[in-house]
């Protein structure tokens, strides 16, 4: 008897030491962070009043920055949008990928669907993922039917939920598309969509000036979709079309609804959340018409600031704030005209984009590719400031680590430690990139090689970084790249365009002259 009542006793011990074993494990899992991406298009490093904007104020960026981790040497690996999106997913460098360029809205999706991403690693580990936003990496096949499912596409290289737009707002199609259905399409209205050539009867930019709310500057003349002309033709699909001033709210309420969605599942969840200011065209709510002072461009930065500001409070409303680690940034550099007459120049008045930095969008230069980067996550990133080298490139590596997973890409790092403040010790190089030319920031050191093509790109008016000499600048005592060294630190010089060259290859004179339609 005395043994059945041991045996008895140690089964009910070694049950309740299994349960707790077991309740141990699904607490440890259940612990995993949510992960967010907010990213913007198009933002500089100096809008930011955390980045010394002055005449911007920005209060929902500018908690982030102030209460989390703010980054002054972070950069894009692109000073364009698709190559920097796909770097980011991937962990690849798009200079590796030759087709990883500003894509029109027709192209095939870039990124394999064999390769692996953000969050088809995260998967791995019982993410349920999501993207809402802009997407611009591409979509099917090249050949897509927009009447029928759209795939491959973002659910075809890891994400759960998509909702998305195809390309940019400027670009055809102009719909939205959830899980690769375009929304409230009408069946006997079917979309046409076309790079090279108009569909007979359609209205254009260029031809009907008469029908036109925005006027076009460059490019940006063909379709007209809510007055506004686009880059590319399209035809039907007519009540499937977006409201171009109601985007904002549109995005922001799926990201909203995303995570309440979320806020009861035992699995942690990944947002990729894309918002699409201040790219063109700029078409904020009447909510916030000359909020800004500084016309439709400076009226979105404060619109995405504010939606910045409602999906941060629904994540601390879901009581998700403490489990939810935040990376904000931006794509790639600014640009004030880029291709309609907004005022977006004649109202910048002391407000400087690009910060202290030279260049913008499309450049070489540093207002190319260094953005604004945070990160954020309540009760574990104590406030502070960076100084650490880092890229975007390095997400797909850290959030492997944080989850612990042994993915890694060959071109992202592990700077967890980084992001999270632990440690200021980052990356000690990496490879910028402009439409296909390429440079080398190493140390405090930026070495810019030569390249054909204009120096100044005067539709948009921003310095592309060409010269025919090698450039190089020392970014830590000269930000604003003013003072070239390349004679005056020759070994130096000599030093990183080995190093460059190595990481780099042979091939990197091979450039495509930037094409603005």
């Amino acid at each position: 008897m005395r043994n059945f009542r041991y045996i008895n006793c140690l089964a009910v011990i070694l049950f309740w030491t299994s349960c707790q074993r077991n309740e141990s494990s699904h607490d440890t899992e259940a612990k995993l962070p949510n992960i967010v991406i907010i990213y913007m298009d198009d933002l500089g490093y100096g809008e930011l009043s955390a980045y010394g904007a002055t005449e911007l104020q920005t209060p929902n960026m500018d908690r982030l920055a102030n209460e989390g981790m703010k980054f002054t040497n972070a950069y894009a690996t692109s000073a364009t949008c698709t190559p920097s999106r796909y770097a980011l997913l991937t962990g690849v460098y798009p200079w590796r990928n030759e087709n990883a360029k500003i894509l029109a809205g027709t192209a095939p999706l870039l990124i394999d669907v064999d390769q692996m991403t953000i969050p088809r690693m995260l998967k791995t580990k019982g993410y349920h993922t999501s993207i809402v936003g802009k997407w611009h990496l591409g979509l099917g096949d090249g050949n897509v039917d927009w009447n029928q499912r759209v795939s491959p596409g973002p659910n075809e290289v890891g994400f759960d939920y998509a909702y998305i737009m195809a390309a940019t707002q400027d670009r055809v199609p102009t719909v939205y598309i959830e899980d690769g259905h375009v929304v409230v399409l009408e069946a006997d209205d079917p979309i046409l969509v076309d790079y090279e050539n108009n569909f007979e009867g359609e209205p254009t930019g260029k031809d009907n000036p008469e029908m036109l709310k925005m006027i076009w500057h460059h490019g940006h003349n063909n379709s007209i979709v809510n007055g506004i002309p686009r880059i590319g033709f399209m035809k039907g699909g007519e009540n499937a079309k977006w409201i171009d001033e109601d985007m904002a709210d549109e995005f922001l309420v799926k990201a909203q609804d995303y995570v309440r969605g979320r806020k009861n599942e035992t699995d942690p969840f990944f947002l990729y959340y894309a918002l699409q200011q201040p790219h063109v065209p700029r078409t904020p709510h009447p909510r916030f018409v000359g909020t800004s002072g500084m016309g439709p461009r400076g009226d979105v930065i404060l619109e995405a600031d504010w939606c910045i500001g409602e999906f941060m409070k629904t994540l601390e409303e879901e009581g998700l704030l403490e489990n939810t680690l935040v990376i904000f940034s931006s794509d790639n550099g600014p640009v004030l005209n880029d291709g309609y007459n907004d005022d977006a120049v004649e109202k910048l008045g002391d407000h400087k984009p690009w910060g202290p930095f030279r260049g913008g969008k499309y450049s070489l230069f540093e207002a190319g590719t260094r953005m604004p980067f945070v990160t954020y996550w309540k009760g574990t990133i104590q406030p502070g400031v960076s100084d650490a080298l880092v890229s975007q490139l390095d997400l797909l590596n850290s959030f492997s680590t944080l989850v612990g997973s042994d993915i890694k890409t060959e071109d992202s790092m592990d700077i967890l430690n980084v992001l999270l403040g632990k440690s200021t010790d980052g990356r000690e190089e990496v490879i910028l990139e402009a439409t296909t030319r390429t440079a080398l920031r190493s140390g405090d050191y930026i070495m810019i090689p030569p390249y054909d093509g204009p120096a100044v790109n005067t539709f948009v008016n921003i310095e592309l970084g060409n010269d025919s000499e090698y450039q190089l600048y020392n970014i830590a005592q000269d930000p604003g790249q003013q003072n070239n060294l390349a004679e005056e630190e020759s070994d130096v010089l000599k030093k990183l365009i080995a190093r460059f060259e190595e990481l780099r290859g042979s091939g990197y004179g091979k450039i495509e002259q930037l094409e603005l339609k």
